[in-house]
C-alpha cells in the first residue's frame, strides 16, 4: 500500500479553552478541501489526573464542529506529556498544526501562549495561530496579507494565501517592504516614488500568473514604507489572516514575540507559518 495515499491530518491542540475550539473550527475547512481527517490533540502532563478535563474538551470541540455540518472526518487523541513537546512531535507526521493564540496554560495577557510561540518557530509543519475574539471565524471583508520579496519561497506563499482565499472568502494584500521615509514631516521624495513604482511593478508582474489562473481571487499590491509589522500595526482590524514564510524565522519571531502580539492585540488577525510541505 503506498504510504502517501491516506492524507495527513490536520490536528488541533485543544486544552479545554475556546481558543482551542475556535482554532479546532478554523481548522475544518483546511481539512475539508484536503480530504484529511480532523485530529483533535490533547496533550495531558499526567494522563490519569487529567482524564476528565481532557474528555470535556475534546467533548466540547466535537458538539461545535458537528454543529458546522461540514463534511469532516473526525479523530481523537490523548498523549501523556507537555504541550509544547507532544505538538512538536506530532507535526512531524501532519499536514498542518492549528492552536489557539492563547490557550488555559502559559498564559500572559497580551502576548502569544508558550505553545502558539514554540510551534511557529520549530514545527516540522504549516502551523496556524488563530486569534479571532467570538466564533466567526471568517470577518465579513478581512484580508489575507501576505508579504513577498525575492525569495524562492514567493511561489509557496502566494500558493498558500490563494487556497486560503478561496476557503475564508476573502481578498489577498501582496505587500512589499520598502525603507521607511527618513523625514515623515516632508513628502516622499521623487526617487523614493520612483522606486516604490519599481517595485510595484514588479510585483505585479509576479501577480499576474496568479490573477489569470485565479480571477475569482482579487489580488491587490502595495508598497509598505517599514514592512510588515509597521503595516499590521495600522491595518489590523481589515487584516483576517498573515502568511508568512517558515525559512524568514526573524519575521516569525517578531510576529509571535512582543511586538507582534503588541500589533495584533485585540484584532481578530491570525496567522500562518508555511514552508514548501504546505502545497
Amino acid at each position: 500500500m503506498n504510504e502517501f495515499a491516506t492524507p495527513r491530518p490536520i490536528v488541533v491542540g485543544i486544552d479545554g479553552s475556546k481558543a482551542a475550539i475556535r482554532a479546532a473550527l478554523w481548522a475544518v475547512d483546511e481539512a475539508v478541501i484536503r480530504g484529511a481527517p480532523l485530529r483533535l490533540f490533547y496533550a495531558a502532563e499526567r494522563a490519569d489526573a487529567e482524564e476528565v478535563a481532557a474528555e470535556m474538551g475534546i467533548r466540547r470541540a466535537i458538539k461545535a464542529i458537528e454543529a458546522t455540518s461540514k463534511p469532516v472526518a473526525i479523530e481523537t487523541q490523548v498523549v501523556e506529556g507537555p504541550a509544547i513537546g507532544s505538538l512538536l512531535g506530532a507535526s512531524a507526521s501532519a499536514a498542518m498544526v492549528c492552536v489557539g493564540a492563547v490557550g488555559l496554560r502559559h498564559f500572559r495577557p497580551g502576548r502569544v501562549g508558550s505553545v502558539a510561540a514554540a510551534l511557529a518557530v520549530s514545527a516540522r509543519c504549516p502551523v496556524g495561530i488563530v486569534r479571532t475574539h467570538d466564533d466567526r471565524v471568517r470577518l465579513p471583508g478581512a484580508e489575507i496579507v501576505v508579504e513577498l520579496d525575492g525569495s524562492p519561497d514567493n511561489g509557496v506563499l502566494l500558493g498558500a494565501a490563494v487556497m486560503e482565499a478561496g476557503l475564508r472568502n476573502a481578498a489577498i494584500r501582496a505587500i512589499i517592504g520598502r525603507p521607511a521615509a527618513r523625514d515623515e514631516q516632508w513628502p516622499a521624495s521623487v526617487g523614493q516614488a520612483e522606486g516604490d513604482r519599481r517595485a510595484l511593478a514588479d510585483l505585479d508582474r509576479r501577480l499576474a500568473r496568479w490573477k489569470r489562473r485565479h480571477p475569482d481571487v482579487r489580488m491587490e499590491s502595495v508598497a509598505v514604507h517599514g514592512g510588515l509589522l509597521e503595516y499590521l500595526t495600522y491595518h489590523r482590524r481589515s487584516v483576517g489572516l498573515v502568511v508568512v514564510g517558515a525559512r524568514n524565522g526573524q519575521q516569525v519571531r517578531e510576529l509571535v514575540g512582543p511586538a507582534g502580539s503588541a500589533a495584533l492585540q485585540d484584532s481578530g488577525c491570525s496567522v500562518l507559518i508555511v514552508n514548501q510541505q504546505h502545497l
